[in-house]
């Protein structure tokens, strides 16, 4: 649930620490690498994947080593990947566009994992219609995806966020804040949303699957060490899958398997599964490169790119919405084709789809 803590973007200073350190300027094949992740219900499996044995399996198979780290903060494990301190890191496409792409990082997305379907939502207290919510002051995570859900939903009725007032307030603080008489309005995620919203005279009028497809959760990983280094793609992508084949079952391996998940993420096993159910988690690579394949993905992320350029967050210093270019599958592109920083690449997993890895 960390995923969705983003609140501010680099500063000057460290864009430029980026530019200067960023992993794109080692060519040279390698050996062993580092990804990152950090807590949220899609993202669980990298751990497992770690201590179970199944990344040194796959690894091992192309003679590499590939060392998978968890960071507690979001944001800071987005900053290290950044930097150039890990080869990958699991990222929100918005998040990915911002904060690697956006500071001069060029990135692929190589596993597009799940997206949030219902795990995002706005909360009204005493009353029942997201068109309730007009004139209300908001509490949210300012700049994150709740933030862009937010807007989203105001689209969908013909309302703007000058119809309201945002107020920024830390995840830490938002059940707190819902219980004072002064709150009456909020955006947040799961575990969250689901208490918040039980709460009395409380009433989800909205959530993120109603905008499905658009909050996505990836493995993002650098771009050159991905071409330098396609058995590190492959390594990772046959892993993952293994891993989704595993922990989408029923029997007993998928059960201690989410349990074990659960456990890590500080619930248990009906929790786990609970947030399950409101990702769409892609557990077969067919249906991920389906999804990074279809058209949905280009107008997902104009909606994205937009937003981003709106809140002045589309990479430093970006003057028009077209300032970093988005490649996609087939040739599509979106932004600046000089500067083309963010790629949507379905090849690993359609070679995990097809059994050639």
């Amino acid at each position: 649930m960390f995923r969705h803590s983003f609140l501010k973007m680099l500063s000057a200073a460290f864009a430029v620490s980026v530019l200067l350190t960023a992993p794109g300027a080692e060519a040279a094949p390698k050996k062993e690498f580092k990804v990152c992740w950090s807590i949220y219900v899609g993202w669980m499996p990298w751990g497992e994947i770690q201590n179970s044995g199944l990344m040194k399996k796959w690894a091992d198979k192309y003679g590499i080593s590939v060392d998978i780290v968890q960071i507690n903060d979001y944001i800071e494990s987005i900053n290290q990947y950044t930097a150039g301190e890990f080869d990958g890191c699991t990222m929100t496409n918005m998040d990915a566009l911002s904060i690697p792409s956006g500071g001069g990082v060029d990135t692929t997305a190589l596993i597009v994992g799940d997206y949030s379907n219902g795990n995002d939502g706005i909360v009204l207290k005493g009353k029942k219609e997201l068109a309730d919510i007009k004139g209300q002051t908001v509490n949210l995570v300012e700049l994150s995806v709740s933030h862009y859900l937010l807007v989203r939903a105001l689209d969908s009725i013909g309302l703007a966020e000058r119809d309201l007032t945002v107020v920024n307030t830390s995840d830490a603080d938002m059940i707190a804040a819902y219980g004072t008489p002064d709150v009456s309005a909020v955006v947040t995620w799961n575990p969250l949303l689901s208490e918040i919203a039980g709460m009395p005279e409380s009433t989800k009028v909205f959530d993120s699957s109603q905008t499905p497809g658009e909050i996505i959760d990836i493995m993002m990983v650098n771009t050159e060490v991905l071409k330098d280094n396609p058995d590190f793609g492959k390594a990772l992508v046959g892993a993952w899958y293994e891993m989704m084949s595993i922990m989408s079952k029923s029997d007993s391996a998928g059960v201690d398997m989410r349990t074990a998940m659960a456990k890590a993420s500080g619930t248990d096993l009906a929790g786990y599964d609970d947030q399950l159910a409101s990702t769409a988690m892609f557990f077969s690579p067919a249906e991920a490169v389906a999804f990074t394949e279809a058209p949905a993905l280009i107008t997902t992320m104009d909606f994205v790119r937009k937003f981003l350029f709106e809140k002045g967050i589309l990479g430093e210093g970006a003057t028009s919405v077209d300032f970093v270019g988005i490649a996609f599958p087939g040739g599509k592109t979106l932004g600046d084709t000089g500067n083309i920083k963010l790629r949507f690449d379905p090849s690993y997993m359609a070679m995990a789809a097809a059994g050639k890895l």
